[in-house]
């Protein structure tokens, strides 16, 4: 009997031969997917059958794939995992400063992908299942909408930003090491990459109007990692 495909996942790629090979290859692990070679199409899918979760390419044509992902990010918070190309961390450090969840360098083994599309949308569902509410001060995160709150207006975080404030709230005190908060917002080795949690801090940082310098919220721990110190101990 045939598997009832459980996630649905975007692609957006301009290589047919890919689109076709991980489209034959998800499906293998209950994921059905919508592939597109033109940026446009893809946009269109997205609104009028939203996906759980997008694969999209950097290099595409009409637009690029940053172009893509802030158009995304507009109205948008599924998460995004970009396919970049191999060795370019400025396309990884981009794709992260403008929304995306996850990347993955070119080539890749399509079980890479799977794996971190799981990771990506198991993060999600286990941050709704817990359903706990975390306040700081000013700030409340929902756990159960996925939802953040500061000086009572919502705050618009992607998957990535909501899952590194969760943590860091939740550790409030304790100074929190890349390599920890890495493991734990991803599930996946990025040791390869410690700016991406820097990336994400920087942002995070912006949204809550957090100055590096004289940090309220987020403060740097030189050579080790970062403490949330926002708000007061309960």
């Amino acid at each position: 009997m045939a598997r009832e495909p459980s996630q649905r996942v975007l692609l957006i790629d301009d290589d047919e031969r890919l689109n076709a090979l991980l489209t034959k290859y998800l499906d293998r692990f209950g994921m059905a997917v919508q592939a597109f070679t033109r940026p446009e199409l893809g946009l269109r899918a997205l609104k009028s059958d939203p996906p759980d979760l997008i694969v999209l390419d950097v290099m595409l044509p009409e637009m690029d794939g940053f172009a893509v992902c802030r158009k995304v990010r507009e109205n948008s918070r599924v998460p995004i995992i970009m396919l970049t190309a191999r060795g370019d961390v400025m396309d990884r450090i981009v794709g992260l400063e403008i929304g995306a969840d996850d990347y993955l360098p070119k080539p890749f083994e399509p079980r890479e992908l799977v794996a971190r599309i799981q990771a990506v949308l198991r993060r999600g569902s286990a941050t709704a299942e817990a359903g706990e509410t975390l306040r700081a001060g000013d700030l409340e995160i929902n756990s159960g909408t996925h939802s953040a709150r500061h000086h009572g207006e919502d705050l618009d975080l992607t998957a990535a930003e909501f899952e590194l404030l969760r943590l860091l709230v939740r550790n409030r005190g304790r100074v929190l090491s890349r390599d920890r908060m890495m493991d734990e917002t991803r599930g996946i080795d990025w040791a390869a990459f410690d700016r991406s949690i820097d990336v994400l801090v920087s942002r995070l940082r912006q949204k809550l109007g957090d100055n590096a310098k004289r940090p309220t919220m987020i403060r740097t721990v030189r050579g080790t990692g970062y403490v949330f110190i926002g708000g007061q101990r309960d």
